[in-house]
């Protein structure tokens, strides 16, 4: 039986007396490699935050004890947007190493084996050559596979990222999947996309989110799949590419926006 790490039980969450999640049951377990996909303002980011309890809920989430550390849930995290300022006067190398302040602790500094840490996580990343470049020198898809080093370094158990592909071009897209795939080797990975087509090929699970949440175990799924999961989102391909429409829903005031 597999090791459930996180455990969701009856969440719900609501914004203004909009109900953006509800009656959520959901296990992630040690070796999922899960894709979440649903419609524009169905809930995809609203459950990542409350996994990483940025945000407040109803009903439960239990964490293993394999991913606690210092008596708090231990998460790599990727936000659709980095918290980071480019003019930051701040190397690659000490943005991969603050991933570390945890364990380090906020006042003291970093020693050589934080620097390697750093290097080793920039080098899984084909980075390490930037490591002395100012932030404020890099593209965007530079910046997005950097912060992602910062997510990994502490070498979390579990790996959750929203929307990472949203800052990367298409050059690196191929590698930003294959360095997940390598990642996979150590640790579960929840991944919120927009883009099926291209997700499918990568993750083993698929969770469909529109307010309400269901789990396939499998990354081949269908549009009648779709259609039972309450998830309007239609699959298209062309050719040897393939493409998604996420279309409305009428259950979702979000989506009308």
């Amino acid at each position: 039986m597999h090791e459930s790490i996180i455990t969701i039980r009856d969440l719900g969450v609501s914004y203004d007396r909009v109900q953006a999640l509800e009656h959520v049951d959901l296990d992630i377990y040690a070796d999922d490699f899960i894709g979440i996909i649903g419609p524009n303002g169905g809930g995809k980011s609203t459950l990542v935050k409350a996994i990483m309890g940025v945000i407040p809920y109803r009903g439960t989430i239990t964490y293993a004890d394999s991913i606690i550390r210092h008596n708090k849930p231990h998460i790599g995290y990727l936000p659709q947007v980095s918290s980071f300022d480019k003019a930051f006067p701040i190397s690659v190398l000490e943005v991969v190493m603050s991933g570390l302040q945890t364990e380090r602790g906020m006042l003291r500094g970093y020693g050589s084996k934080e620097r390697e840490r750093a290097m080793e996580a920039l080098k899984v990343a084909h980075l390490d050559n930037l490591a002395k470049r100012p932030i404020g020198e890099l593209s965007g898809g530079q910046l997005q596979r950097v912060m992602l080093c910062r997510a990994i370094v502490s070498e979390p158990k579990l790996l959750v990222l929203d929307e990472p592909a949203n800052f990367v071009d298409n050059r690196f897209e191929n590698e930003l999947y294959n360095l997940l795939h390598h990642l996979h080797d150590k640790m579960a990975i929840v991944m919120v996309s927009h883009d099926v087509g291209t997700i499918s090929s990568v993750v083993s699970n698929i969770v469909c989110v529109n307010r309400h949440v269901h789990r396939h175990d499998s990354n081949i799924i269908t549009e009648e799949q779709l259609r039972n999961y309450d998830c309007p989102i239609q699959l298209i391909s062309h050719g040897n590419v393939p493409h998604t429409v996420l279309g409305a829903h009428h259950h979702c005031p979000h989506c009308e926006e």
